[in-house]
């Protein structure tokens, strides 16, 4: 009975958080509503909408509800009981009515005249308190370069989804470098300690320093400009923007400013030395500790006022000093009363992922340790990796504290079909329904975005269902309709053979990071290993290319065309590889050569081909961001090179290789491809010299290789070459037969 009248108490008090509001909130939100109508439709077919929010709309349950209503020759009625709601409503009404799409690869749009008559009024409330977006790593993966119009996008995107609860990041280092001046650091030490843009996650987490710094100076102002107007935006929907606040990690100068402070030194992270990882936390007995953290926050909220929630990561994939209980419930302890000094009203948003990327370290006396450190209520932990290994189940649903149930998917920002869609369908009711649940939420969670949007459709709208999707096939026949704005057989088909597929991963072992050869550095033990049948895929591919003369002109089906297509020559340098492979270790050489040369010289120039065609898959796209935001060609040169280290090696000397990996042309014909060039050489010269292959050699040969792609100052198009259509036909042709007949 106690524990259920805690849990009541702890989501009673997340159902107030941001709710309410006055009339004044209500007019702004329904304007900010009926701007975005504009934005997405234009003005002429937006004035065949009404748009009001009015909060006696969830009067009973406290819920985002939203009520559509009218059409069919008169003006289509959305109301919402916030901005989230009615616009979450207005994206009902076009999906389901209208059988539009909207989505961050190109939205289809076309809408029906008349307007669709809603039959009887629809009314949706939500079946929990919070829809959830991002990933710290977000941040630096998909988001580090964007403009304030990129930005607009995406908040659209957001609110057109539900979106309600969302991390509000940028700027905080400009903050941070008025607080560590203030506390008497020289401005060339705060330079040393931040990453550099692409890497300001980890930073922020305190996994690393130094790392791909030093920080501009006009960085500091662009994202101070960009964060007023992101919270503008977000607080005009009634979105709750989560700020960043102080979780324990200082820069090594303070113990100079401080000579008596308590500080420990963490161990290296990925891979990284003291010069860039191990980054020192601060006692939480120290009384520099609620100095610095109440400063800082003090300082943020001045600048961008607050919502009450505040996000903070003490031990992201970083072991503690010391697994005694007592040690981690005062850590704990001093980074929520670092904030609650600030702001009474406090809510700590905490990544559940340290629990459950050491399992072996947090058992069930640290994870109480944590969770019971602060009060019930006031910790709202994001279960980051639920559709695959959540971890409410192991910790009785957080000790009692509130949680959202997330869907990480996908990893660095991965090219790669890969989607859990029935362990997403079935997650959150399953979580809802645990004893004593106090899941408050659901998320989206991923480390990279401009993937799999499938995946995030489906996601999005189970933060509007009280049970799981009843039918996932005709699901997803239902998507490729509006995806590309009319019903064809084979595209559906296509669509069902992917969801059998590579959308239809299960067990432990399934991760949304694409391990493929093609994208890892080439060796002999290279894993092919798949949980489809790659038959499924080239299938697909076939029957999509037998709609391009009825869907051609549909983006969305372009760049699906090209993303399949992509996937397809993924599946056969895999076929290639193992080819090659069998041929050396059976000392065949021209089998190696033959299988090899297909691969290294043939297949992948014609993937960087058909990726060329497509703006949205070229390397040139991305490098041409991060030059847009600098003010001088030294610093665009500096950005270009935080980005090229990203996507490749990492760090300085392949730290994290490859992780965010991308399959974007330059990037294909330029790193990729030398690799499996010089690898397939390698081979050749071993077999024909009668030594080993030497791995460690082949190391350190390819890594010159790699240094030299991130260190280039090659220029990349920026715009698109050639058809699609057109080349994926060419590679399908080329290959397709092959692949039946199991010639290759």
């Amino acid at each position: 009975m106690a524990a259920a009248v805690a849990v009541a108490a702890a989501l009673g008090f997340l159902l107030l958080a941001g709710a309410g509001g006055t009339a004044g909130d209500e007019a702004r939100e329904a304007e900010a509503v009926r701007a975005l109508v504009a934005r997405l439709l234009g003005p002429g077919p937006a004035a065949g909408f009404s748009v009001a929010v009015e909060r006696a709309l969830a009067a009973a349950s406290g819920l985002d509800t939203y009520s559509l209503s009218g059409g069919g020759g008169a003006r289509v009625r959305v109301r919402g009981s916030t901005g989230v709601a009615a616009a979450a409503g207005l994206h009902r009404y076009l999906r389901d009515f209208c059988g539009c799409h909207v989505a961050w690869s190109g939205s289809q749009l076309r809408l029906p005249r008349p307007l669709p008559a809603v039959p009887e009024e629809l009314t949706e409330a939500t079946p929990n308190r919070y829809r959830y977006y991002q990933n710290v790593c977000t941040q630096s993966y998909s988001f580090v370069w964007w403009d304030w119009a990129r930005w607009e996008q995406e908040i659209d995107w957001m609110a057109l989804n539900g979106i309600n609860l969302a991390l509000a990041w940028s700027g905080q280092e400009a903050i941070w470098q008025r607080v560590y001046l203030s506390l008497g650091l020289t401005q060339s030490e705060i330079d040393e300690y931040f990453t550099g843009p692409a890497f300001l996650a980890w930073g922020r987490m305190g996994n690393l320093h130094t790392w791909g710094g030093p920080l501009p100076h006009f960085w500091h102002l662009k994202e101070l400009y960009l964060q007023h107007r992101i919270l503008d935006r977000m607080r005009s929907f009634g979105m709750i923007p989560v700020l960043p606040a102080f979780a324990g990690h200082v820069p090594k100068a303070i113990t100079r400013v401080f000579p008596q402070v308590n500080v420990t030194q963490m161990g290296s992270w990925g891979h990284f030395n003291c010069s860039y990882s191990c980054s020192f936390l601060l006692a939480p007995g120290d009384p520099i500790f609620p100095l610095i953290g109440s400063l800082f926050l003090r300082e943020l909220t001045k600048e961008f006022g607050t919502d009450h929630i505040y996000g903070a990561d003490t031990f992201n994939e970083m072991q503690p000093p010391s697994s005694e209980p007592s040690y981690l419930a005062a850590a704990t302890s001093a980074v929520y009363e670092a904030m609650t000094a600030v702001d009474p009203e406090a809510v700590w948003l905490l990544q559940g992922w340290l629990f459950q990327h050491q399992p072996e370290f947090w058992g069930p006396a640290q994870v109480e340790a944590v969770l019971g450190a602060v009060p019930r209520g006031r910790l709202l932990v994001l279960d980051l990796f639920a559709e695959n290994q959540p971890v409410y189940v192991r910790t009785a649903s957080f000790r009692g504290q509130p949680f959202i149930w997330c869907m990480l998917h996908n990893f660095g920002g991965n090219h790669g079909l890969f989607g859990a869609l029935e362990a997403v369908n079935r997650g959150p009711k399953a979580a809802r329904l645990f004893p004593n649940s106090t899941m408050v939420g659901t998320g989206m969670a991923p480390e990279g975005i401009n993937q799999n949007e499938v995946v995030y459709a489906l996601m999005a709208e189970l933060g509007w269902r009280k049970d799981p999707v009843p039918d996932l096939v005709a699901w997803v026949t239902s998507f490729a309709d509006r995806r590309y704005g009319v019903s064809h057989r084979d595209a559906e088909a296509a669509w069902r053979l992917l969801l059998r597929s590579v959308y239809n991963c299960s067990g432990e072992a399934c991760r949304g990071h694409n391990h493929s050869p093609l994208v890892k550095r080439p060796s002999l033990q290279m894993n092919t290993t798949v949980w489809y049948n790659q038959s499924d895929v080239f299938e697909a591919w076939r029957l999509l290319l037998t709609t391009a003369p009825t869907l051609a002109a549909s983006p969305a089906f372009r760049y699906d065309l090209l993303d399949v297509t992509r996937q397809a020559v993924q599946e056969l340098v895999s076929l290639y590889y193992e080819e090659a492979r069998t041929a050396y270790l059976n000392k065949e050489l021209a089998p190696l050569l033959k299988a090899g040369g297909v691969l290294a010289y043939e297949l992948l120039p014609a993937l960087d081909e058909v990726l060329a065609s497509d703006s949205r898959f070229l390397l040139g796209s991305w490098l041409e961001q991060a030059r847009a935001v600098a003010v001088s060609k030294a610093e665009a040169d500096f950005y270009e090179q935080n980005s090229r280290y990203q996507l490749t090696l990492w760090g300085p000397v392949g730290n994290i290789l490859d992780y965010a990996n991308k399959q974007l042309a330059g990037l294909v014909a330029d790193y990729y491809t030398p690799r499996w060039q010089l690898f397939m050489q390698a081979l050749a010269d071993s077999l024909a010299q009668g030594i080993p292959f030497q791995q460690c050699q082949f190391d350190k040969n390819v890594f010159q290789l790699e240094q030299a792609f991130v260190l280039s100052s090659r220029r990349y198009p920026s715009q698109s070459q050639g058809d699609t259509v057109d080349l994926a036909k060419k590679i399908f042709l080329k290959y397709y037969p092959r692949w039946v007949n199991g010639s290759l």
